[in-house]
């Protein structure tokens, strides 16, 4: 019994890891972008920060796996769907850190890399990335990932909850495809109506943004395929166990499928970029998940305590990377560091990583230790509950 629970354990271990790595790629790439997209920066970030921008896609591809698992998970063993228990550790894993990086941009207007926040109440509600204009809400415009994450953790449970109660679960890969083909035809609908008219016009690229790149309904593409995985995985053991023996062969199907995507969107925000990028890089990293949990792979072979610690800063590098960048370029160009070379770039990254876990130290650890004491007193009371 003790070396099959230990054999089980480390098959877990092993997948984490194979996610760690996915989600230390995320996360550096999502900095490099907006480095080089918003920043001062040496010339060289620039073609390595093109592709920057599926950093968030791979971030939504793990998201609907890792969640969409949870919740598969237990309606496999029969059990009910507590929204309770669903959005209490949602809460404590999410919204401490982002109210204090939050109450930071509202408090102290020197820190904001750009210049003007949307309300506070789109940031509250987790509607800041529908009609977002960066021309009027540049700051803390990456938040928009965040909220159709949150959207997403919102509907999913509900979704899962109304096919249990109508017996419809098999049913759930059809949903799947309608909800794709919806994203589709509504970005389809927005370049034609919303975007198009404004070729000409100066600042097409912020109606591009603002009604193709940041609207949820145009950006389900990732946590469909993520939720496609976890549901593969969960109610069909046998395809799952044919998929575990081709791990490295996903991988280079993977890196083929990205590289047809980046290929696609070297200008991407043509038509065609805008309608088949978005599915095309979900499912280059949707095949890049499944190489990662499959024990054949050598991601999820090859642990890195490097890849562990960016990826469990990840979340508080997120957050905090526009404030640190701007203010560490601020401060050190008073030491007469140039803004675009290399060493900057050097130092940024040494003090976004500092900033993150301080967040991380201060902020994150402890209310997970807060939610863990919470969710074992739940568990505890429901079983002297049970036994009466």
């Amino acid at each position: 019994m003790t070396r099959l629970s230990g054999a089980k354990n480390a098959q877990i271990h092993n997948r984490l890891a194979g996610l760690d790595h996915l989600r230390a790629l995320a996360i550096i790439l999502v900095f490099v972008f907006h480095y080089a997209g918003m920043f001062p920066h040496p010339e060289w970030t620039q073609t390595i920060s093109h592709f920057g921008w599926t950093g968030v896609d791979l971030f939504f591809v793990l998201s609907g796996y890792l969640i969409a698992s949870q919740l598969f998970s237990k309606i496999a063993q029969e059990k009910l769907l507590s929204f309770k228990e669903f959005f209490l550790k949602r809460f404590f894993r999410i919204i401490p850190a982002y109210l204090v990086v939050l109450t930071l941009y509202f408090m102290f207007p020197a820190i904001r890399e750009r210049e003007a926040l949307a309300p506070s109440w789109k940031y509250l509600t987790f509607t800041q990335n529908l009609g977002l204009d960066l021309r009027s809400q540049g700051t803390f415009s990456h938040a928009w990932s965040l909220c159709i994450e949150e959207q997403f953790y919102l509907f999913l449970p509900i979704i899962l909850i109304t096919l249990v109660y109508f017996k419809a679960m098999k049913r759930g890969f059809i949903l799947l495809l309608l909800l794709f083909a919806f994203g589709f035809f509504a970005r389809l609908y927005s370049w034609d109506t919303l975007v198009s008219p404004y070729a000409d016009n100066n600042d097409f690229g912020i109606y591009w943004y603002k009604w193709i790149y940041y609207p949820t309904y145009c950006r389900l593409d990732g946590l469909l395929a993520g939720v496609a995985i976890a549901g593969i995985f969960q109610f069909y053991p046998s395809l799952k166990n044919k998929i575990h023996q081709y791990g490295n062969l996903f991988l280079v199907t993977s890196l083929l499928v990205l590289t047809g995507a980046y290929f696609l969107s070297l200008d991407q925000q043509t038509f065609n970029a805008s309608l088949f990028a978005f599915p095309l890089v979900s499912m280059g990293y949707g095949f890049m998940v499944l190489s990662a949990v499959s024990p054949k792979c050598f991601l999820y072979k090859f642990n890195s305590g490097v890849t562990k610690s960016i990826a469990t800063l990840s979340y508080s590098i997120y957050l905090t990377h526009k404030i640190v960048i701007h203010l560490s370029q601020t401060w050190f160009s008073s030491l007469n560091i140039e803004k675009d070379s290399t060493n900057m770039f050097l130092i940024c990254i040494v003090t976004t990583l500092s900033g993150a876990f301080l967040l991380n130290k201060i902020i994150e650890k402890p209310f997970l230790k807060w939610r863990g004491k919470i969710l074992t007193a739940r568990y505890e009371n429901s079983i002297q509950t049970i036994r009466g």
